[in-house]
């Protein structure tokens, strides 16, 4: 087994480990199988590229870092751009924490809830403190990589142009950002592990991290309007609610050091970025046996909940699928897509953006009159919702429970249309319309009931780019592939070209509201085009099945 230089560097600390009464020498033996599974486990950001013949050859997480430098170069601007340090290392703070806290919920929750060591170890005469103490360092292993290869070039750049206070004062408020995010996220766990268990427990973890991703999303937003721009200068008006932005108390106290200006802002926004770092990751260690013993929850099944269709739902499907293989096919993939683990942590934070972005794009519009926004086309920015269908149409075919797909061999099937034209209309109507009808009635409150007729004419558009990329993309069966063959298959130039079509129908839409009663005549084109798709798409034969 390899020798990381990763531990050479960690015995010079020896003494200190044994001073805790940590059993050092099974610590690092512990450590050495984790980063050699590490190093095996393809990280999420590089497994579009991942070949799966070099798994057992090279480091897959120290090949991957190279993303994270290139990323680290987009933060060379802010710190460059001037000496308003509130503002552009706000930012800074604020961007480094969107990579970190995104490469956690892909990658870092594996490392913090593993308990498959657990039946291996507990039994053997191996110290509880020895093993909580190994998972911590793997975390801070884990972390200084990432943080090194995001923030070492900025943080370079701006020795050189700042000095070597700025340099120093970045550089702790770097470290004190990983021990919040480390902190806050097991905190957030525990909480959960210690009121459910078993699947419960693991849908609720799963629904952290999704939510975790948007609240990211929406903080940074919230983050860079916290600020104005007033003839080529930047101000900032205090406000109560920026006090939850913690990028701003790390900006506060470079700011504070770099200017001399202790006002009272300052100094609470600084002391805050202090204290709340170390009370996070110090209650955590706190409470470190108690989260490793509920972490055993984990290895809990609960029974599966059996859901038993209305009448009003009977009827509804009735007339969305009109054969009975049909509909039973949609009952499965609906099935499937509430309750596949790995399916929801990478479809439903897309779902999430599709509703954030739009209102991204027409927040700064919200700076003028209300009535002027209401009389604007600023709706048309719902065609955005658009662009995470070709992303959730590969994962139709990916499941964790891919080899009971032999169930389509055996099943009564005289023809395979009713198989995908089921799952189909399964994510309109399950997954796409609630996402549809949320911003729908957002839009018609900051728009008015004027739009009607255009929302109707998007979610036309919708199942007709929904059928359309079904017809583009390589035909499988659903859910009847590995999550391994979907991260091995490139599939962003194939996703980013029929994006390109979402930017055709929204150019149609805005073309067909400069005609009187356009809007209507685009209404009926869409349907017309959806029907012939719809006919066409799913006549597929075994043979055209990718296996």
């Amino acid at each position: 087994m390899q020798d990381y230089r990763t531990l050479k560097l960690l015995d010079r600390f020896e003494r200190i480990f044994r001073s805790f009464g940590v059993d050092y020498k099974i610590m690092r033996r512990l450590l050495q199988v984790k980063l050699t599974m590490d190093g095996r486990r393809v990280p999420t950001i590089f497994s579009q590229n991942a070949k799966k013949e070099n798994k057992e050859k090279n480091n897959q997480y120290i090949k991957s870092l190279w993303i994270y430098v290139l990323f680290g170069l987009f933060l060379i601007p802010f710190v460059l751009m001037g000496d308003n340090y509130l503002f552009q290392m706000s930012l800074f703070y604020g961007i480094f924490t969107f990579f970190v806290m995104t490469s956690m919920i892909s990658d870092f929750s594996s490392v913090l809830l593993d308990i498959r060591d657990r039946n291996i170890l507990f039994p053997k005469p191996v110290d509880r403190k020895t093993i909580s103490t190994a998972k911590m360092v793997h975390v801070t292993i884990y972390l200084s990589f990432l943080t090194i290869a995001l923030a070492g070039i900025p943080l370079i750049v701006g020795l050189i142009k700042n000095g070597l206070l700025f340099f120093l004062i970045a550089a702790v408020n770097i470290i004190l950002i990983d021990l919040l995010v480390v902190g806050l996220t097991a905190l957030i766990y525990l909480s959960i592990l210690r009121f459910f268990d078993g699947e419960k427990l693991k849908d609720i973890i799963n629904y952290v991290q999704i939510g975790l991703s948007l609240m990211i999303m929406v903080g940074y937003q919230l983050l860079i309007r916290s600020f104005e721009l007033i003839d080529l200068t930047v101000s900032l008006q205090p406000k109560w609610w920026q006090v939850f932005i913690f990028p701003m108390w790390f900006g506060a106290n470079i700011e504070m050091l770099m200017k001399g200006t202790f006002q009272p802002f300052y100094l609470i926004f600084s002391a805050l970025g202090l204290i709340v770092p170390i009370l996070s990751i110090w209650i955590y260690m706190k409470f470190t046996s108690t989260f490793e013993q509920n972490l055993q929850k984990l290895a809990n099944h609960g029974k599966a909940k059996e859901t038993k269709q209305s009448k009003v739902g009977q009827f509804l499907l009735s007339i969305i699928c009109r054969s009975p293989e049909e509909r039973a096919v949609f009952r499965f993939a609906g099935s499937m897509m509430r309750n596949e683990r790995d399916f929801k942590l990478k479809a439903y934070p897309s779902l999430g953006f599709s509703i954030v972005i739009p209102f991204i794009f027409i927040m700064n519009t919200l700076h003028e009159d209300f009535a002027q926004l209401s009389d604007s086309k600023s709706y048309l920015t719902i065609y955005f919702s658009l662009i995470i269908i070709p992303t959730i149409m590969i994962l139709l075919k990916y499941s964790g429970k891919y080899k009971g797909a032999f169930i389509y061999r055996v099943a009564p099937l005289k023809q395979l249309k009713p198989v995908f034209s089921g799952t189909i209309k399964a994510f309109i109507f399950k997954l796409y319309l609630p996402v549809f009808l949320l911003l729908s009635a957002l839009f018609l409150f900051l728009f008015g009931a004027k739009i009607l007729p255009d929302l109707v004419a998007v979610f036309i558009s919708a199942c007709l780019y929904a059928v359309i990329c079904f017809m583009v993309l390589k035909k499988a069966l659903p859910f009847s592939e590995s999550f391994d063959e979907y991260n091995q298959n490139g599939n962003s130039a194939i996703i980013f070209g029929l994006m390109l079509i979402v930017a055709l129908f929204a150019g149609l839409h805005f073309a067909s509201t400069l005609l009187p009663y356009g809007i209507y005549l685009y209404l009926g084109i869409a349907i017309i085009c959806l029907s012939i798709f719809w006919k066409l798409a799913f006549n597929i034969t075994w043979e055209q099945i990718v296996e």
